[in-house]
């Protein structure tokens, strides 16, 4: 087959296989699968978030409970700490009372 009648075959069948291809996607079926695609990627997005949602209240509630108890710990520290100095403070008094 020579070359020009080659390239002529092969851009008639481009040609007509653009237009079979416009004519398949613009067909209702066609638009009926594509709105089902879309419908489901937009259940998948809505589900996505539920779960990024629940996860985030998770890590609220772990952070606030840590907070809790950061804080508890720091009160405990701090009664410790003014209870050890009374003890230093009346070991002083009575040694100061001695002499």
């Amino acid at each position: 087959m020579k070359t020009k009648t080659k390239g002529g075959l092969l851009v008639g069948a481009g040609f007509l296989l653009g237009t079979v291809g416009v004519k398949a996607l613009t067909s209702s079926t066609a638009k009926k699968a594509y709105v089902q695609g879309v419908a489901k990627g937009i259940q998948a997005k809505n589900c996505y978030e539920n779960i990024v949602e629940q996860a985030k209240a998770q890590v609220d509630d772990i952070v606030a409970e840590a907070q809790y108890i950061s804080v508890a710990s720091g009160d405990d520290a701090a009664e410790t700490q003014v209870a050890a100095e009374d003890g230093k403070a009346k070991a002083q008094a009575k040694s100061s009372a001695k002499k």
